[in-house]
């Protein structure tokens, strides 16, 4: 007997040749409110004709050349033009596989390449061949990883990452944790637990049965946390925002000052935010201080270590989240300096009581019913406040298995040397003076131009520079030729924030940066 997919085929290949009149050797057709039920309607041997022409076109232009150091890393077109080039109107009827062919072609041509060795943007880059093929995996699949009967590949390996990371961070007696869509949702998760576990009628009773909450953050905080605030009902004039030193550090002795003063409002405070790895200076909290402060008022500690996670595979850097064993949950993204791919984001708690399946679970009927044949504990989905979720957790996994905890390590270790030769470099270099001896992979830099290097510091100097970043920005980003990001910083002018990440980034890409910048801007 031949397989189904074949079946149908040769059902679809001979449906033009037979005489709807007198379907010899097949059933009459089934017709249910005017549809014809008889085969599929996808002609398998056309989609399998697109998907061979089409996968060429994605490793050839999406893979190959938007890795190569060679090609530009984006082709800019301004918002209205891009609308003109790629035709986004949705029509009635379909178009032409060479039509859609070509559509693919212009969404990759004109989309930025973040795989680019010189792609420096955002606080993710690069291109894990390993990453990626496990992604393919996962989309061809399209699991929802909500029960163990759907999804049991893809649980098993969330399963084994999370065991992994929660080992990293140093939770000698375990804990517990999902995968979410994104850093910003984890801390979300965070403010939610940490909510529960000091008032659990919450979760019944809801926002009028509390007490004022209070939580505490950082100056230079991720602002998911007061998007959290806000969504979670807790407000955001709730959080308290506390100092940081030059560095972006939070201070500790402020932070227990905020401590006292909501107490001596009447309010109850029940959690800190501290941050591992700011997003624009790279800066690591002081842990072990703040966890101190944290068992003196009975406060949960989350640490925001979606950036700066990464540290912890390395034996030489990972004393910057030092204290982190002592966090009541973390947030740690490998998406970002382990490469893992968008998305990749961790939650986790030291906890193994289940409060993650307490706090969030609603005992859907149709999806966990407790008389399953197999282990019922498999299905985890009742922990997450997704219903969908996607395996992202199985491309770290597989990138994990093929270059091991050691090349992880070596990952981390060269992207911070890295950083450390592109700051040195800046010391060498007239016109570039950096804001701060990174700590991170965060190397933040002005470029002074020519026209101002004789200027003696002061506001007219500073409104000046302020204004050479976005003219850089503009002018490479048209040339196509790089992207770093730039901003202002409280009282600091624009200055660049250039991240280091990708393991195909080398030293001559890191002169090229300068020299292009310079370039670019020794006119202004």
């Amino acid at each position: 007997m031949a397989p189904t997919n074949e079946r149908q085929m040769n059902d679809t290949s001979s449906k033009a040749s037979e005489s709807p009149a007198e379907p010899k050797g097949k059933r009459p057709p089934v017709l249910v409110d005017g549809v014809t039920l008889n085969g599929p309607t996808l002609d398998i041997r056309e989609a399998e004709s697109f998907l061979r022409e089409a996968m060429p076109i994605v490793m050839e232009e999406a893979v190959w050349k938007a890795t190569d150091v060679k090609e530009k890393v984006c082709e800019w077109r301004s918002p209205e033009q891009l609308k003109d080039l790629l035709d986004l109107e949705l029509r009635e009827g379909g178009e032409a596989h060479p039509q859609i062919l070509q559509r693919c072609r212009d969404a990759i041509r004109y989309s930025v390449k973040t795989g680019h060795p010189l792609f420096f943007n955002q606080l993710y880059a690069g291109m894990d061949p390993y990453s990626l093929v496990g992604r393919f995996i996962t989309e061809a699949i399209n699991p929802s990883l909500y029960t163990y009967e759907v999804a049991p590949v893809f649980l098993l390996t969330e399963e084994a990452v999370l065991k992994k990371m929660i080992e990293i961070i140093g939770w000698q007696d375990g804990g517990d944790g999902i995968f979410s869509p994104g850093g910003s949702v984890s801390n979300m998760y965070a403010v939610n637990v940490a909510r529960y576990h000091h008032c659990p009628d919450v979760k019944v009773l809801g926002l009028s049965a509390l007490p004022r909450l209070v939580m505490f953050t950082s100056q230079e905080c991720h602002y998911s946390v007061s998007k959290a605030a806000a969504f979670l009902g807790i407000g955001t004039n709730n959080v308290y925002v506390i100092p940081s030193d030059k560095r972006g550090k939070m201070i500790p002795a402020e932070f227990e000052k905020q401590v006292q003063r909501a107490k001596d409002e009447g309010a109850l405070p029940f959690m800190v935010n501290a941050t591992a790895g700011t997003t624009v200076l790279g800066a690591f909290d002081p842990l072990e201080e703040i966890a101190d402060i944290c068992e003196r008022h009975n406060l949960w500690m989350h640490v925001d270590a979606c950036w700066g996670g990464g540290a912890l595979m390395s034996k030489k850097h990972r004393y910057l989240l030092q204290g982190i064993h002592r966090a009541n949950s973390v947030a740690w993204n490998p998406h970002k300096m382990l490469m893992a791919g968008l998305q990749c984001c961790a939650f986790m708690v030291r906890d193994k009581t289940n409060l993650l399946q307490r706090c969030h679970s609603a005992q859907a009927s149709y999806l966990f019913q407790q008389d399953k044949f197999y282990d019922v504990s498999y299905d985890t989905g009742d922990k997450s406040i997704q219903c969908s979720r996607k395996p992202d957790a199985f491309k770290f996994w597989l990138m994990w298995k093929a270059i091991g905890t050691k090349g992880l390590e070596e990952r981390v270790d060269r992207a911070l040397a890295m950083a450390r030769y592109l700051a040195e470099e800046i010391k060498k270099r007239d016109g570039f003076r950096l804001v701060m001896e990174p700590e991170y992979t965060n190397v933040c830099f002005w470029y002074i131009p020519p026209s101002l290097r004789d200027t003696a510091d002061g506001p007219e100097f500073w409104r000046k520079v302020h204004a050479v970043a976005p003219v850089v920005k503009e002018r490479m980003m048209k040339e196509g030729s790089m992207m770093v990001g730039y901003q202002p910083h409280g009282d600091k002018a624009n200055f660049f924030r250039q991240i280091i990440i990708s393991p195909q980034v080398s030293r001559e890409d890191m002169d090229f940066l300068l020299d292009q910048i310079h370039s670019l801007g020794m006119d202004l």
